[in-house]
């Protein structure tokens, strides 16, 4: 059958090109949409008042590539065709999203006190909000549900507390609009999130992918949520990404590293950005199996030698290790802002991570640990003695080790191992331990060794 004749179809745009938007500053993005096949398509933005073209191809869609000004606004688009769409109150910024599974997700709807206090104070013109609601597909979609809002009280009903603090902390310190993008769903793998073809065409992770459990309303099959609610973003130009999941792939947590850093260049391969990429540590709660929970943590940190990554750790922030939903979002929220303050915006807000572990030398029977991120040192939060260092010889039995704290280093020792060959810090699912660098943030969970770590259900 030949296509003939016109329908006079009116030009459509996706969700995500609307009123109230946040468009990337200093930078070239897209608008695009659908019309009839071989319609030219006009444009005019108001902060350059220069009319663009384009014509539709012959599957009725049509793209154009437009520079941005600095920071400011509020600007209008006009987009005429067949007929005429005005796009208003539109302003240039910086732009995030963020995404994850329930931490990432938490909000008003679970009752998180943090969130209902700000609430009522929460009107600012200068972020936007523009929640993705939960969707699954087979295959990839060009458009999804959504709507841009300015932030309020009504508007931030259900959204991501974290995304909001998290916009709230930039447009504060930058003083430029935020515009914040949430896809986030509780309970879902990472597989889900990922594009199928990545998993598909990696035995290793497509045979992860076959033992995860899917439990109520909670999609683990890879790519139905990257397919539904990730893909139709993928045009739009963003600044970075901010992550909070892992809970759910800690039962497959040895292939959890090469998953979510394939993922990640994925991501950046479809959006044509090497775009940050910033993730909160999950934190310390009681599985129901001993060590999964440290393990998928480990695979995190590892996850930092990709490059332009940040991870944020967490485990002060911890009210209860029986709860897998810390109730603080705030101070995480906080902590990846400071983060890309630092890295993405190059503002000196002192140091923004946590001591990492970087490598140990033996001195006698005496361990010296030396750390990335802890420039003037470490300190003890509250009081007693530091927590949570074990030390073992070669017969890989871990006791507890003395510790002290010295500027430049840790030095670790114990009267019952007079060869040591390993040390561990906070090794395990559960532990919230004191030691932190002198600014205040919590040293990373760490192992010297590389020994098996048995994972034990947990009766």
């Amino acid at each position: 059958m030949l296509c003939q004749g016109k329908s006079n179809a009116n030009v459509r745009l996706p969700a995500v090109i609307a009123s109230n938007m946040v468009l990337q500053r200093q930078s070239n993005v897209n608008l695009w949409g659908w019309s009839d096949p071989a319609e030219k398509i006009y444009i005019t933005t108001s902060w350059s008042n220069k009319k663009y073209a384009v014509t539709a191809n012959d599957n009725a869609q049509w793209k154009l590539n437009i520079a941005t000004p600095k920071a400011g606004g509020p600007y209008t688009i006009t987009i005429k065709g067949n007929n005429q769409i005005v796009l208003t109150n539109i302003l240039i910024g910086e732009v995030w999203v963020c995404s994850g599974q329930s931490n990432m997700e938490w909000s008003s709807n679970e009752g998180n006190k943090q969130i209902l206090e700000e609430m009522p104070k929460s009107a600012n013109d200068q972020i936007r909000l523009f929640h993705v609601p939960k969707t699954t597909a087979d295959t990839p979609q060009a458009d999804c549900l959504g709507q841009w809002k300015v932030c309020g009280p009504e508007s931030l009903k259900g959204f991501s507390a974290i995304g909001y603090f998290y916009a709230k902390k930039l447009q504060k310190e930058l003083g430029v609009p935020v515009g914040i993008i949430n896809a986030s769903w509780g309970g879902t793998a990472a597989e889900a999130w990922t594009a199928s073809q990545v998993i598909t065409s990696n035995e290793t992770l497509k045979n992860a992918a076959s033992k995860l459990v899917r439990g109520p309303c909670c999609p683990v099959e890879p790519g139905v949520l990257f397919n539904a609610m990730i893909n139709p973003l993928t045009n739009f130009n963003i600044a970075g990404v901010i992550w909070y999941q892992g809970e759910s792939n800690t039962k497959t947590n040895g292939t959890y590293q090469s998953l979510f850093t394939s993922m990640i260049k994925d991501w950046r391969k479809q959006w044509q950005k090497e775009f940050p990429f910033y993730f909160v540590q999950i934190a310390p709660y009681r599985y129901d199996i001993t060590n999964i929970g440290i393990l998928l943590r480990e695979q995190q940190t590892k996850s930092l030698a990709l490059p332009n990554t940040g991870m944020v750790v967490i485990s002060d922030l911890v009210d209860n290790v029986n709860d897998i939903h810390p109730q603080n979002k705030l101070d995480v929220a906080n902590r990846l802002a400071k983060l890309a303050l630092a890295k993405t915006y190059k503002k000196d807000v002192g140091v923004y991570q946590s001591p990492l572990f970087k490598q140990m030398q033996m001195k006698a029977a005496k361990v010296m640990l030396f750390f990335d991120h802890a420039p003037t040192g470490f300190k003890v939060k509250g009081s007693g003695e530091p927590s949570n260092f074990l030390i073992a010889g070669a017969n890989k039995v871990f006791v507890p080790a003395e510790v002290k704290l010295e500027k430049d280093r840790i030095v670790v020792w114990s009267k019952d191992v007079s060869e040591p060959l390993a040390v561990r810090f906070a090794f395990d699912n559960t532990s919230m331990p004191n030691v932190f660098n002198k600014e205040g943030l919590p040293l990373t969970a760490f192992r010297t060794d590389n020994w098996e770590v048995a994972t034990i259900p947990i009766k």
